[in-house]
C-alpha cells in the first residue's frame, strides 16, 4: 500500500515515525520545500510542488498512491484544497490531520483578526513594542507601522519588505516557556502576534504573554475544505490507515 503524506509538520513527522517499517506499507513525505533545512522525516522523501490539483492528480495515479493524508501547515490553505480536488478526481481516499487550534483561558487577552493586513491595524492601540511569531511569510502587511518596533522571529531569514525598526531573531522550536519568559522580558515586549498554529512546539507564548498580561494577536486559520475527513492526532491518521488495510 503506497502512501502519500503531505508534510512539513511536527505531526507529519510523527506520523512518519508511526508507519515507519510496517510490513507491506510504502510512505512517501513531501514537502513544500519553503525551509532551507527541512527535519527529515524517515522514509522517501520528495520535496517540491505538484504544479496545481492537475500535477498531483497526475503524481498520485502515475505512482498509485492509495491513501492521501494532508497533514500540512493550518495556514497552508491552498495545498489543502489542491488535495481535497486531486484525491476526488484520482479516486483517492483523503484524510485530513490538522491540530487543534488554540483555545484562551482565564487571564488572556486575545485579539482576534482574520489576516495579517487586520491584525497589523490592530497594532497601534495595543502596543509599541511588537514579538511578530508569524513566520517569514506576509512580513509586508507591518511594513508601514514605523512607530513600532519588531522582533521577528522565524525559522529561515526572511525576503522582501519588512518592518523598518526590527530585529530579526532565527530560531525554530519547540520553544520552552522559561525561553518565552526571557524573550518578552529582554526585548521588552508590549504585544505579541501569532498566526493560530495550535500544537505544542510554539505554545509557550501564550503562556509567557499571559502570565506578563501581554496582550496577544491572533490570526485565525483560513477555511478548509469541507466534506474531509479530520483527526488530530497521527495516532488517529495511523488507525485510520490500519483500518483500511
Amino acid at each position: 500500500m503506497h502512501v502519500l503524506i503531505l508534510g512539513g509538520t511536527t505531526e507529519a513527522r510523527r506520523l512518519a515515525e508511526l508507519l515507519h517499517g510496517t510490513p507491506g506499507l510504502t510512505v512517501t513525505n513531501s514537502l513544500a520545500g519553503r525551509v532551507a533545512s527541512p527535519r527529515l522525516p524517515p522514509g522517501e522523501v520528495r520535496i517540491g510542488g505538484f504544479g496545481g490539483v492537475e500535477g498531483l492528480t497526475a503524481w498520485l495515479r502515475e505512482h498509485r498512491v492509495e491513501a492521501l493524508i494532508d497533514a500540512t501547515h493550518p495556514f497552508a490553505g491552498t495545498i489543502s484544497f489542491n488535495a481535497a480536488r486531486a484525491a476526488a478526481s484520482a479516486h483517492v481516499p483523503l484524510l485530513a490531520l490538522r491540530r487543534p487550534g488554540w483555545v484562551p483561558v482565564d487571564g488572556d487577552d486575545w485579539h482576534e483578526a482574520p489576516s495579517l493586513e487586520a491584525a497589523s491595524s490592530l497594532l497601534p492601540a495595543l502596543g509599541e513594542r511588537v514579538f511578530l511569531t508569524t513566520g517569514r511569510m506576509g512580513l509586508a502587511a507591518f511594513a508601514g507601522l514605523d512607530a513600532l518596533w519588531f522582533l521577528v522571529r522565524s525559522v529561515d531569514a526572511p525576503e522582501g519588505p519588512r518592518p523598518v525598526r526590527s530585529e530579526l531573531l532565527l530560531d525554530r522550536g519547540p520553544f520552552t516557556l522559561d525561553g518565552e519568559r526571557e524573550v518578552l522580558r529582554r526585548h521588552r515586549i508590549d504585544v505579541v502576534v501569532t498566526k493560530d498554529s495550535g500544537g505544542e512546539a510554539t505554545a509557550p507564548k501564550l503562556t509567557a504573554a499571559r502570565e506578563a498580561g501581554v496582550p496577544v494577536v491572533v490570526v485565525r486559520r483560513p477555511p478548509v475544505p469541507q466534506g474531509v475527513l479530520e483527526v488530530g492526532s497521527p495516532e488517529e491518521a495511523a488507525r485510520w490507515l490500519g483500518h483500511m488495510r
